[in-house]
């Protein structure tokens, strides 16, 4: 195997051109977790290392402690070529108004000391909220006006990206987990993938490290206190356990063996591989680990399809992850670091707030706010005892802008997660739902509106109506109204 002296490049759009291995820095807020800060210019000279043999392309984020920082010195450097820096911005959901979102890219501007950030990506919590599509909104105006060359997002499952893309927000990147043993982004999103301009950027493809020579035959650990393992452990205990992740690592190694890399090459290989990938992913230990030559190795081999099917029969020992990409930050399991989440989720603010109903004294009600409830004498939503009555929905944002115009499937995610919100509000969840009703305005609509539904209702399954009706007011495809009554306590 001959070992190229750069890494491949791939290019994304007009104005960004790539590293096909990005250099990640989240574990920059590790490193500091103690309260001991990396010196931005001893910092800036460790990434000048890696941009000198080629990666020059680094990930971080708002709360990866000073890595902006670090990064903002090395762009003082006024190297050439230029570094790329892409970061993301992970507010606390909430009322994503023009000032809030000015205000949060300034803050990247400023640690990072530019006038335009080369990729601004996205990160929101619960979609329940729907002001995470205002803020992409927003995003796309600073856009226009030039402060950030490219949007991206991250841990964005395939619904919620199809929902933002067919709202017209021109989303490059989305930035999710994907490895030999996470292989949920080969799916949906893989598909959208094909026919859209978005591309994904892979992290977690060597599972915290666990996914090399290391520990191909080791005994399952016991104890874990770096912060990547303990969240990749979580993957191998979900995938079927560690016999079965060790399957993955022995067939991993023959291939290794054939073609003389690495284990970790083999397995990032794998995931560059898959056409929807711009790039991986793989975090850097500043001022301690260096592998930049071992990620050179990537770009001097290919693997045929015999390699990928000593893969493909491995697989068929493990379990896959539940669920789409970025399920495991918003509901169970919770495949993080710090394991549970709900007490993080539970804290977040609703969307709505439940009232009492004036006339009726176990009543509850929910609105929305939307000038129409006055009007016309209704609620979002009305609980009677234990049942929850939620009137007809439609994709409607703010107070009266249609989401994802052209696009059914599109609107019934949005309308499910708006019905969610309500139930939310009043105790009850989608797991407490009996009966769903969808009223759409052209039979083609049908697949893509069930599945959408199915998505959220798949396990549950309602009862459900689905009709065509003649049209529906203000252009919407889809109307959805649904009905849940709470379950006892267990």
């Amino acid at each position: 195997m001959d070992k190229p002296s750069r890494p491949d490049r791939l290019r994304l759009s007009d104005r960004l051109e790539i590293s096909r291995v990005l250099t990640g820095l989240w574990q920059v807020a590790d490193i500091e977790k103690n309260g001991e800060i990396i010196d931005p210019e001893t910092g800036a000279g460790w990434l000048e290392a890696y941009a000198s043999q080629g990666f020059d392309t680094f990930d971080m984020a708002d709360h990866y402690g000073s890595a902006e920082i670090i990064a903002g010195h090395l762009l003082a450097r006024g190297a050439s070529p230029r570094p790329l820096v892409f970061t993301k911005w992970c507010p606390a959901p909430g009322d994503m108004t023009q000032d809030v979102v000015r205000a949060g890219v300034q803050e990247r501007l400023d640690r990072l000391g530019v006038d335009r950030v080369d990729l601004l990506q996205f990160h929101w919590w619960s979609f329940q909220h729907p002001a995470w599509l205002d803020a992409l909104h927003e995003l796309n105006r600073l856009r226009d006006e030039g402060l950030i060359a490219e949007i991206g997002v991250t841990n964005f499952d395939a619904a919620h990206l199809q929902v933002a893309l067919s709202d017209g927000i021109p989303i490059l990147t989305n930035q999710v987990s994907f490895s030999l043993l996470d292989r949920r982004a080969a799916g949906p999103l893989s598909d959208l993938c094909k026919n859209t301009e978005t591309r994904l950027l892979a992290y977690g493809t060597l599972c915290g490290g666990f996914l090399s020579d290391r520990w191909l035959g080791k005994q399952e650990p016991k104890e874990i206190s770096d912060w990547s393992k303990m969240k990749y452990k979580r993957f191998i205990d979900t995938a079927g356990g560690w016999e079965a992740f060790q399957g993955i690592l022995r067939a991993a190694d023959g291939i290794a063996k054939k073609r003389g890399v690495s284990i970790s090459n083999v397995a990032t290989r794998w995931v560059l591989d898959h056409a929807a990938v711009a790039g991986v992913i793989v975090g850097a230990r500043l001022g301690e680990r260096v592998h930049a030559s071992d990620n050179l190795r990537l770009f001097g081999f290919s693997m045929d399809h015999e390699d990928h099917e000593r893969l493909a029969e491995a697989f068929k020992d493990t379990k896959n992850i539940p669920g789409d990409c970025g399920d495991e930050y918003r509901q169970p399991p919770f495949l993080t670091a710090s394991g549970d989440l709900s007490h993080h989720l539970d804290a977040m603010p609703l969307l709505h707030k439940a009232e009492p109903t004036p006339h009726r004294a176990r009543g509850a009600q929910v609105l929305s706010g939307s000038k129409w409830e006055d009007i016309a004498g209704y609620a979002r939503a009305q609980k009677i005892g234990d049942r929850i009555l939620v009137s007809g929905t439609t994709a409607t944002a703010g107070s009266d802008r249609l989401v994802a115009r052209e696009d059914a499937g599109a609107q019934t995610t949005f309308i499910i997660d708006k019905i969610l919100a309500a139930l939310t509000a009043l105790g009850a969840s989608a797991k407490d739902v009996v009966r769903t009703r969808i009223y759409i305005t052209d039979e083609k609509d049908t697949a893509a509106v069930s599945k959408a539904h199915g998505r959220v209702f798949g396990e549950i399954k309602p009862a459900n109506t689905l009709v065509v009706v003649a049209g529906l007011i203000g252009g919407y495809r889809v109307e959805i109204e649904a009905e849940a009554i709470i379950g006892s306590p267990n």
